[in-house]
């Protein structure tokens, strides 16, 4: 039986080992992407690199969709688990699945249709339009691939499974790995040879985390309509704000893009550098956000509310701490990171500046993905989707805009850790008036 594993024992211990064996895993994944944009930059034509990165910003933006509609997995089938309620759970595991395909499927066809515009709208043109277009032509399809992939990882972590869901990045991974320089140098097929090691990755996290959900777990059943009808209403309350929460982080960064792309392409290469960098070295944030969200989903279950306001509080001592080290560790290893990319010049510019100064402002990021975590999981859904429009709106586009004005490229990520600490802030006041509001009502 799939017991709650996160109303007794120490919350610290929990949120630690939550976090620290998913952040191996998304480590594994966003460390191949770097490896990714390193051998498509020994090709050597920084058009590739430009192309790849305005490319990533649209893949971004739909695994960020499948990401927000896996969301309800985790959350409902979490709380269900709290509640003791099996037969709950594994339908919603099945169904939220489900729910997550279709709104992908559908998001990706109509993206397909205009990709050529959306292309052209991030400020590409010619040669480094046509290598973006065609990496997206064949990384896109797979799109719900992934979709159902990120829900199976999501139903893992619900169930407390920290290792399963480690175990099934790490294996998409380790497979990108292993293809990369086979497709791209050996069989000569260049960026696309990337793009296709990225669909055979795709297609192993979704073996191996369904497979781990039906022999370790017994979760997976065969779908019924009429449930799925009903747990339809439920499952999209959750999933679309979500939606709309994560898409907010790749929109304002596809804005910042843009707002680079007008000083020239080669900070679009260094921002490519950059927006590959931001995971590896905050995939523990990023982490940190997914374990708390199970954690705070069987305690509001079980109604341990005491726990889950300890939860959030040692959550952000985490942030502040991981947030700190790393920051410093960028600044010193700034010179080598420009160094092994081969940047020059205002790529290089650019990632110095990203190194020295932005990093350390990712602890607002942090308090904002907590935020998230305690609104999405603790019934408050539109609310964190509010946040994350506010911050890819009001929070990014003015600041942005006035910074590129007043200080050229780098005052546009100047105006991008404004915004950020601004919202970071603001959803941190929010999140804990809902759990103080929790907690001593109920």
């Amino acid at each position: 039986m799939n017991e709650a594993k996160f109303i007794t024992g120490k919350l610290s211990r929990h949120i630690l080992k939550m976090a620290s064996t998913s952040s191996i895993g998304l480590i594994a994944i966003f460390f191949v992407d770097l490896l990714d944009l390193f051998f498509i930059g020994l090709l050597d034509e920084i058009d590739n690199v430009s192309a790849v990165g305005i490319a990533g910003s649209i893949v971004f933006l739909l695994t960020s969709i499948s990401i927000g509609a896996s969301v309800s997995a985790g959350a409902l089938v979490s709380k269900s688990i709290g509640e003791k309620d099996i037969f709950k759970a594994r339908h919603y595991a099945i169904n939220c699945a489900l729910v997550s395909a279709g709104l992908t499927l559908i998001i990706t066809v109509i993206a397909l249709l205009f990709m050529e515009e959306i292309v052209f709208m991030l400020g590409a043109e010619g040669h480094v339009a046509s290598i973006a277009l065609d990496y997206l032509l064949i990384v896109m399809p797979s799109s719900v691939l992934l979709s159902l992939a990120l829900s199976s990882i999501a139903v893992l972590r619900a169930l407390g499974d920290a290792k399963g869901a480690m175990l099934t990045t790490l294996s998409g991974a380790f497979i990108h790995l292993a293809l990369d320089p086979i497709l791209i140098f050996s069989m000569n097929l260049g960026v696309n040879g990337a793009a296709i090691a990225s669909v055979f990755a795709r297609v192993t996290f979704l073996i191996v985390g369904v497979s781990r959900i039906y022999i370790k777990h017994k979760l997976l059943i065969t779908p019924k309509i009429l449930i799925l009808s009903r747990n339809s209403p439920a499952i999209l309350n959750i999933a679309l704000p979500a939606i709309l929460t994560n898409c907010a982080t790749p929109l304002g960064n596809a804005f910042v893009l843009y707002s680079l792309a007008k000083f020239g392409t080669d900070y679009v290469a260094g921002y490519a550098v950059i927006s590959k960098i931001i995971p590896v070295c905050f995939a523990f944030i990023f982490s940190l956000s997914g374990a708390v969200g199970p954690i705070l989903g069987q305690n509001y279950g079980a109604k341990e509310w005491r726990r889950i306001k300890r939860a959030m509080l040692d959550a952000h001592k985490v942030n502040l701490l991981f947030c700190i080290l790393i920051s410093i560790i960028l600044l010193m290893c700034s010179n080598l990171l420009i160094y092994s990319f081969n940047m020059s010049g205002q790529a290089a510019d650019i990632i110095d500046f990203f190194c020295s100064f932005i990093a350390f402002t990712f602890i607002f990021n942090g308090m904002l993905f907590l935020s998230n975590a305690a609104l999405n999981n603790l019934g408050s859904p539109k609310t964190s989707s509010i946040l994350n429009v506010g911050k890819a709106t009001l929070g990014t586009i003015p600041f942005v805009i006035y910074g590129g004005t007043a200080w050229g490229a780098p005052g546009v990520l100047i105006g991008q850790a404004l915004g950020s600490a601004m919202f970071g802030l603001l959803g941190v006041i929010i999140a804990r008036r809902l759990v103080q509001r929790i907690t001593f009502t109920r």
